[in-house]
């Protein structure tokens, strides 16, 4: 959980200085370190969304080339 808050505050602050750089506005700033995040976080949640059902839809056409590797554990996937 640490290393998730450092992210976001390093995240946040990145996204303040490079809006306050081009705006020279610290409202701006402000605004763009609150709203990148928050559209990223949608952004990423529908991005996984759609490649899960693209991954759930995806029958592979070569088995062989989806084999374990030698001395590999076996995968084993539960139905959803």
């Amino acid at each position: 959980m640490a290393k998730t808050l450092s992210f976001a505050a390093v995240h946040t602050t990145i996204a303040f200085a490079v809006g306050y750089a081009f705006t020279g506005s610290i409202w701006a700033g402000g605004v763009l370190a609150l709203v990148e995040p928050a559209c990223n976080t949608l952004a990423f949640h529908l991005h996984e969304r759609i490649w899960a059902r693209r991954q759930g839809r995806r029958e592979p056409t070569d088995r062989a080339l989806h084999r374990p590797a030698p001395g590999a554990e076996p995968r084993v996937t539960m139905p959803a």
